[in-house]
């Protein structure tokens, strides 16, 4: 049950707040109306955005890589300068 917040105190919301109450068939029925009026992407515009979002997200991944490649070389010559005896 919703219940909405007023003045600091949770509270139960009154029957004209809340409408009536059809429940479970009537939520999904409301939400297949809703879905009725949405206007879907074709085949092509999905599978087009579909690889467009899998190559942006490989480009992004590889530079991330190489950048951590980078870093992490950065790193281990920094650790070596500063214990040049004890890495083995």
């Amino acid at each position: 049950m919703a219940r909405s917040f007023r003045g600091g105190i949770l509270r139960r919301p009154s029957a004209t707040e809340s409408g009536s109450r059809g429940g479970l068939f009537q939520f999904f029925g409301e939400v297949v109306g809703e879905l009725k009026k949405v206007t879907w992407p074709s085949r092509e515009e999905t599978t087009r955005l579909t690889m467009l979002v899998i190559a942006i997200s490989a480009t992004i991944g590889i530079a991330l890589g190489l950048i951590d490649i980078g870093f992490a070389r950065v790193f281990e010559r920094f650790i070596e300068g500063l214990f040049p005896f004890g890495t083995s």
